[in-house]
């Protein structure tokens, strides 16, 4: 798979083989299996990567072929705009990745938001700005007026990798931070940036009521990264957004309709997860027939990418079960216990704590399943 990166970027780049590279690349999207909730539309979107107009090592069509194929439907190209490695070659406009990326993305049905990274040092180190008119308007001396500048644009800015660089990986919320987010010139935090998760920066967003995103940040050709036929991943913003248009995408940010998917866990507020983990977590069978008066199986079915993992929550329960792991898109067999005989042909509600979905740093969401129990043995 790296030997047909490799071409692929070499004939458009380098040889303009575009009709080589095509044919070499066959092209195939797997799509995420995550569900709309009532009222939205779960669009699956990576807002931080770059290309060789930055520090990158891909063209930015690249960046779009790649998208497609793992499944997401939106991106944007967010090249640094005062760091550029590359600018012996004239790769220097910061505008450029948009505008050629640009009609490979309307072809393929992605939506593609222009965006930059403004790179300055410590303590605010950098931030993500999309939804952008103009990136090069952002190239000013100093850090606070391009912040402004992206406010003038009426971009979505968020404060990236909040860790990087940090004793530990630790976030330090700083009195630039406090600054900038008091003037509404930040509005949203990474607490996932490529593969490292800031459980801090997570507590941040849910006091201070910032946007959660979680992005790839990718360099480099995403499979170098992550091993798609192993299950990996990028992480994901998931957006909850009411139509499927940048608009739509942008006010749903700026509103925090959002979660972000990383490796095997979903992180958001309780309002989304819910209902979400409500269309994945299903019961197969409402009526669950006992046979043994002590035990039965009940069947949970799995509506999602994710290997769910469930356990009993706290409270009050007639019935017990183990802690399980239902793999991605399949049904699974839970066994439980307790007095059955005397349930029989009752409602039973079951406590769940669905580990997988995180609406804090430490906390998990609990949802109910409703059984009614009925004796197999009676004719």
């Amino acid at each position: 798979m790296k030997f047909d990166i490799k071409i692929k970027w070499c004939g458009r780049v380098t040889f303009g083989l575009i009709f080589f590279a095509v044919t070499i690349w066959a092209g195939e999207r797997r799509e995420i299996a995550i569900p709309d909730i009532p009222g939205y539309i779960t669009l699956k979107c990576d807002f931080h990567m770059h290309t060789v107009f930055s520090d990158g090592a891909v063209w930015p069509t690249l960046r779009v072929d790649e998208a497609w194929e793992s499944g997401l439907d939106a991106i944007a190209i967010t090249d640094h705009i005062e760091y550029q490695t590359h600018k012996e070659y004239g790769l220097t406009d910061c505008n450029a990745p948009n505008k050629i990326a640009k009609n490979l993305a309307e072809e393929l049905g992605l939506i593609l938001i222009q965006g930059g990274e403004i790179t300055r040092g410590q303590p605010l180190m950098h931030g993500n700005a999309i939804f952008l008119d103009d990136v090069e308007a952002l190239r000013v001396p100093d850090e606070r007026d391009a912040y402004k500048k992206a406010h003038e644009q009426k971009a979505y800015v968020w404060w990236n990798h909040p860790g990087w660089r940090m004793p530990n990986e630790i976030p330090v919320w700083d009195s630039v931070h406090a600054d900038y987010y008091q003037a509404g010139l930040i509005q949203g935090i990474e607490i996932v940036n490529e593969k490292a998760y800031y459980p801090l920066a997570y507590q941040w967003a849910i006091e201070k009521n910032l946007t959660i995103l979680g992005n790839s940040d990718v360099h480099g050709p995403i499979n170098e990264l992550y091993d798609r036929d192993a299950g990996e991943h990028r992480p994901l913003t998931l957006v909850f957004a009411k139509k499927k248009n940048p608009g739509a995408i942008k006010e749903a940010l700026i509103e925090h309709r959002s979660a972000v998917y990383h490796a095997n866990t979903i992180f958001g507020r309780e309002e989304f997860l819910r209902p979400m983990a409500e269309e994945i977590v299903q019961l197969a069978e409402r009526k669950v027939k006992f046979f043994s008066d002590r035990n039965a199986r009940m069947q949970i079915k799995n509506n999602s990418c994710l290997n769910l993992e469930v356990e009993p929550a706290k409270g009050d329960c007639p019935v017990k079960f183990n802690k399980t792991t239902i793999p991605s898109q399949s049904t699974g067999l839970i066994s439980i216990s307790g007095d059955l005989k005397k349930l029989a042909d009752e409602k039973v509600t079951i406590p769940v704590l669905v580990d997988n979905f995180m609406i804090g740093p430490h906390d998990t969401l609990s949802i109910y399943l409703e059984i009614k129990l009925v004796d197999g043995k009676e004719k």
